[in-house]
């Protein structure tokens, strides 16, 4: 490689609940760096959800969110002019930030009154198992299970 890898961001733990993926789950939810929002909406859809549910809050987000992260994925490579589909493992780091893309790009499509209301549906759906993030989830893995066969490309 001619350029040398960037350094690693530390994230630092978000003021309430003292943990880096929070902030990092923040920092996705965050539009044109309205951060005070963004944390707002995460502490009250965390609310909501606690409420609902008569538990902890953090730890079916979690839970959620670990129900919605990926193992694998397909990406295209091109060999002798086909298009081929191959599945491959994902990186920690990578795992977690698709899993959080999901959770948050879906909770933005469901129909509710607020961000914070949308966001504590999406969570609660997929601590069940259900909704659209974990749908994205079992697609994806689908995906991989039908390329099986071109995995020695990779």
């Amino acid at each position: 490689m001619r350029k040398s890898k960037p350094k690693k961001r530390i994230i630092l733990p978000d003021p309430k609940f003292g943990d880096p993926v929070v902030t990092k789950f923040i920092n996705n939810i965050m539009l044109k760096g309205k951060k005070n929002l963004a944390h707002q909406i995460f502490y009250d859809a965390i609310d909501i959800v606690s409420e609902k549910t008569k538990e902890d809050g953090l730890e079916i987000w979690k839970k959620a969110l670990a129900n919605v992260t990926p193992s694998v994925e397909v990406k295209s490579r091109r060999i002798g002019g086909a298009n081929f589909q191959i599945p491959t493992e994902i990186r920690p780091e990578r795992k977690q930030s698709i899993g959080m893309k999901h959770l948050i790009g879906y909770s933005r499509k469901r129909n509710e009154k607020s961000m914070a209301m949308k966001l504590a549906g999406e969570i609660m759906a997929a601590y069940k198992e259900e909704g659209a993030a974990f749908k994205k989830k079992e697609d994806t893995h689908r995906m991989a299970e039908a390329n099986k066969a071109f995995a020695h490309f990779r």
